[in-house]
């Protein structure tokens, strides 16, 4: 089979063995997106080498559980040992001894097959096409803020970022009926949150609202979207972190301590509740889609994904 991977300080498109089930499912994928985590892999993020990618659908080809065989499906990405504490509570996001999908110790989805546990897999609902289907982990990341930082009707949000993941959190946020303010550069972009009703602003439209937030969300990928996230957060608000990238971001630790600033992470949310979101429209992810490219051709559909202008690139086996 085709695989995009990265080896030896090297991205590209190789064949090698199909995987075998060795008692997992072998998933036939059928549309994969590009992430930010993918092009920061290859920058050098997690130290991981092997296929990269962990936005996918596909097809069951094979599992021990005959009844998921031929059935559509998306997967979590997160595989646990299955034995911790983390695991038999049903949340292996955070098992000590996980491999994670692309990104830590399994190969990945940019692949014409892939391999995961029975248990991770969730069937996709007949009226999500693969083209939504394939935005199921990312909203499932933009959900999973709130498990993080609860929200409420009165609760003011800034989604600072306005890629992919930003665009993602301010849908999934606003329907939680709080008011959400979506920054970014791009007015193309804005444009999409802009017709779901969101509040949206370029970065010279911000005057007046710094200490303004309850809850602000750095989705940038940027040391200035963590500045700018910092400085629109009121006293004892919550910044949460989304951005997953290569190299380091500088912290103002004084100003967190004096403003008692409480900081969290946000990694994984889950499927479940993205999926349910996408089979009712409530969220615009066509609208993201920039371009597709094929497998075969994946070191371009690389190459246009960190462009400017360009939201969500896919790959079709």
């Amino acid at each position: 089979m085709l695989a995009l991977r990265y080896e030896g300080g090297r991205l590209g498109v190789a064949e090698m063995g199909k995987p075998e089930a060795a008692g997992e499912a072998v998933v036939r994928v059928t549309l994969s997106g590009i992430c930010n985590t993918d092009v920061e892999i290859v920058r050098g993020y997690a130290g991981f080498e092997g296929t990269i990618g962990h936005e996918f659908v596909g097809v069951v080809e094979g599992a021990d559980d005959e009844s998921l065989v031929g059935r559509r499906v998306v997967g979590e990405i997160n595989a646990g040992c299955g034995r911790c504490g983390l695991c038999l509570g049903g949340d292996p996001r955070h098992c000590p001894d996980r491999t994670v999908l692309g990104i830590h110790g399994r190969d990945g989805a940019h692949a014409e097959f892939l391999r995961l546990p029975a248990v991770n897999l969730l069937v996709v609902p007949d009226e999500v096409p693969d083209e939504r289907a394939v935005f199921c982990e990312p909203l499932a990341a933009a959900c999973g803020i709130t498990e993080r930082a609860p929200l409420s009707a009165e609760t003011r949000v800034a989604v600072v970022g306005d890629g992919k993941l930003g665009l993602l959190c301010a849908q999934a946020l606003a329907l939680k009926g709080a008011p959400v303010l979506l920054v970014g550069k791009h007015p193309e972009k804005l444009r999409v949150a802009a017709a779901r009703g969101i509040e949206t602003a370029t970065l010279d439209q911000l005057k007046g609202r710094a200490r303004a937030f309850d809850v602000t969300v750095e989705a940038s990928g940027s040391e200035s979207g963590f500045a700018l996230a910092l400085d629109l957060l009121r006293p004892r608000g919550v910044l949460v972190l989304k951005s997953t990238f290569h190299g380091k971001t500088g912290v103002d630790s004084a100003r967190i301590v004096v403003d008692e600033i409480s900081v969290v992470g946000s990694r994984c949310g889950r499927f479940g509740p993205a999926l349910e979101l996408l089979a009712a429209g409530a969220v615009d992810v066509e609208g993201l889609i920039s371009e597709e490219y094929s497998l075969a051709d994946g070191l371009r559909a690389m190459r246009r994904a960190t462009e400017r202008g360009v939201v969500k690139v896919l790959l079709r086996p």
